[in-house]
């Protein structure tokens, strides 16, 4: 099933049912008004809401329980979770660690191959995904990520991979905004990313697993992950290509010593390939390629104006999770 969340509700939204083909939904209040009332009652939830979902896509009712089925409008979408307990993001796609580690002649550490690299990001509030990314200032080197996301159910502590894949309840897409030029100075202080790690913004829904079918496998999405740049194509690199540590792994890496919270998000990272012809999921990639190439980078960073386009499409080419499609603005 498909979920999403409207602006309208307060700050975390009003959870919604979205059709598969995301061209209507229904407002779902009888089960859980917003999608964290319903993860953290998931068990419960999730088969009511896949009822309604497959009402919504075979029949032409306006209503479902009651509650009207309407068009859906992608500017009124909140992220579907406007914000979560938690948002954790690793470094999973390693030839994107190797390429730019190589670029300032830095070798990769054995321990990235089997040890993930991850940290705590901005989970207070994300972009919806037609808000614009407000910046400060182009120079703090503006930046995109696009990334593939999963979202827990209640997670123990010290699960293993194996467990930690059955807590897997949602599949998303997040652009996690970067501001490159502040990172250096940042990561010199040996304690990690702050005012360089601004807000992200989340794809207009979220989806369960199995609507994904063959293309959800050991715990990867196996779809190329589109990005588009003023309306030209940046890169298209296959997610499920090239990922190091796969989403139960991550779950299980960010579980080690604590418990997660039902709503979690884990990030998987830069969607990165060996095949640099596939194009790149951010400017930094594309800088650094261009630099191992031509010894200096030529693409500049995203200017205040500019539009950033992440989607994913299916084998038919229909968009999976709607596209995040944003412009980056001055404050």
């Amino acid at each position: 099933m498909k979920l999403g969340s409207l602006k309208a509700g307060g700050r975390d939204g009003t959870l919604i049912v979205v059709s598969k083909d995301l061209s209507k939904a229904v407002t779902v209040g009888d089960v859980a008004k917003t999608l964290q009332a319903a993860l953290e009652d998931w068990a419960n939830a999730a088969p009511r809401l896949n009822a309604v979902y497959e009402a919504l896509n075979q029949s032409h009712a306006e209503t479902i329980n009651g509650f009207e089925v309407f068009a859906l409008n992608m500017q009124e979408l909140a992220a579907p979770m406007p914000r979560a307990y938690e948002f954790v993001d690793g470094s999973a796609y390693l030839p994107h660690v190797e390429r730019v580690r190589k670029a300032r002649g830095a070798e990769v550490p054995e321990s990235f191959y089997v040890d993930p690299l991850m940290y705590q990001a901005v989970s207070a509030g994300f972009y919806g995904p037609r808000d614009a990314v407000i910046v400060p200032s182009e120079e703090y080197g503006i930046d995109l990520e696009a990334e593939v996301v999963i979202v827990t159910d209640d997670v123990p502590m010290a699960v293993s991979p194996e467990q930690a894949a059955s807590h897997i309840q949602l599949v998303g897409l997040v652009n996690d905004v970067s501001l490159r030029n502040l990172i250096p100075n940042e990561l010199a202080k040996g304690f990690g990313f702050l005012q360089s790690k601004p807000r992200s913004a989340l794809s207009p829904v979220f989806v369960t697993p199995d609507e994904l079918g063959d293309l959800w496998q050991d715990s990867k999405v196996h779809l190329p992950l589109l990005t588009h740049i003023n309306g030209v194509w940046f890169g298209a690199p296959e997610a499920g290509v090239d990922m190091q540590f796969n989403f139960a792994q991550l779950v299980a890496h960010a579980a080690k010593t604590r418990p997660l919270s039902a709503g979690t998000i884990v990030g998987s990272g830069t969607v990165a390939n060996e095949d640099t012809s596939l194009g790149a999921s951010c400017f930094a990639e594309q800088r650094t390629v261009e630099t191992l190439r031509d010894g200096k980078p030529s693409t500049p960073f995203m200017k205040f104006g500019d539009i950033v386009r992440i989607e994913m499409l299916d084998k038919d080419g229909n968009s999976v999770f709607g596209a995040i499609e944003q412009k980056m603005q001055a404050m």
